[in-house]
């Protein structure tokens, strides 16, 4: 079964209870390999409350990608050059979703003005962001509970860079 190339459209208050399972079910079942199962439940336990969660998510330009109607992954950005969040169902990891996203966010940052985008990538996004130009700028660790997490701070340059004059 081919599974269609995913649609964007804008975050939609609606979505919040199917996105807040959505983000808890992939750190579950995608970070086990780069996570221990305490930075794990710390790291779900972050997205307990519903209503912080939409606030987030309407604090920036938030965009969801579908497959068939359903949603399938979400991206935001923050301001005019960082990516806040990108999270995909665990089912549908490699199939166009996150790149779908992150192309689209790197294109109204561009808009907006940019010429950098970076992202606090977990040690599970960081591969995805380094396949697509990121570069590791800073190895970070935050705390959430009892426990720390630790993430890379990666960055993007792209558009035209002012010249200067001589």
């Amino acid at each position: 079964m081919t599974i269609a190339s995913p649609a964007l459209r804008p975050y939609l208050p609606k979505d919040v209870p199917f996105l807040l399972r959505m983000t808890r079910g992939s750190i579950t079942q995608l970070a086990q390999d780069e996570y221990s199962p305490g930075q794990i439940e710390a790291w779900v336990e972050s997205f307990s409350d519903e209503t912080a969660f939409a606030a987030r998510l309407a604090a920036g330009l938030t965009l969801v990608a579908t497959i068939d109607g359903f949603p399938a992954g979400y991206a935001m950005l923050k301001g005019k050059d960082e990516i806040d969040l990108l999270y995909v169902a665990p089912g549908l990891v490699r199939r166009g979703v996150a790149s779908a996203l992150i192309e689209a966010l790197e294109k109204l940052a561009a808009a907006r003005g940019a010429t950098q985008l970076s992202a606090k990538a977990s040690d599970v996004a960081r591969p995805f962001f380094s396949a697509r130009g990121y570069e590791p700028q800073s190895r970070n660790t935050v705390p959430l509970g009892d426990e720390w997490l630790g993430h890379t701070v990666m960055m993007k340059s792209f558009g035209t860079q002012p010249s200067s004059l001589h």
